[in-house]
């Protein structure tokens, strides 16, 4: 069984702007920059017939590169607890486009549709056990105003996820190219 998750990888540049946040914040589990992603689909456990199915269907999206902008901090809660701490990925049209091209992949590839609302975001940092408020909304309004360059996104990525010594490691699995689009947002 393989731990299967869709998204975008960060250049390197992005991640090491992220990377200067990931202290200060007592609790706090910060994500390995080398880890720092965008979330495109969720799959969780299939087997390697299934993970063949869903590479096979993502073979078939056809999509320009868009240029895409992460500005200011958010948090998700559950019962007013901050479970994790996120960048915002400003609205892009073009993500917005790949999000629902890859959903009907994993669709047609026989999985049940995603419930969940496309909420475009880099996680930086997750809770154990949920943290303060107080301690997350005094850290978000210190650190609100980062700005990452915007950078270019050519491609997108089935990864595989699995626990290392370390921690979460991601695996890529296979790469889908983007298409060049001279008109694409900027």
């Amino acid at each position: 069984m393989m731990r299967l998750f869709i998204g975008l990888t960060l250049p390197k540049e992005a991640r090491l702007a992220l990377a200067v946040l990931q202290s200060g914040l007592p609790g706090a589990r910060w994500v390995n920059p080398e880890n720092l992603h965008l979330t495109l689909r969720f799959i969780g456990e299939v087997d390697r017939g299934r993970a063949e199915d869903i590479a096979l269907a993502l073979s078939d999206i056809v999509a320009p590169g868009f240029s895409l902008n992460l500005s200011g901090l958010g948090c998700f809660e559950s019962k007013s607890r901050v479970r994790a701490l996120w960048v915002e990925v400003l609205k892009s049209n073009n993500l917005k486009r790949l999000h629902k091209k890859v959903e009907s992949a994993v669709v047609r590839a026989g999985f049940e549709p995603e419930r969940r609302k496309f909420k475009p975001h880099v996680t930086l940092a997750r809770f154990r056990n949920g943290s303060s408020n107080e301690r997350i909304g005094m850290f978000i309004q210190n650190h609100n105003d980062i700005n990452v360059e915007p950078f270019v996104v050519d491609r997108f990525t089935l990864l595989r996820s699995y626990l290392g010594h370390t921690g979460s490691v991601y695996e890529p699995l296979a790469d889908y190219e983007l298409y060049e689009d001279l008109m694409a947002e900027v």
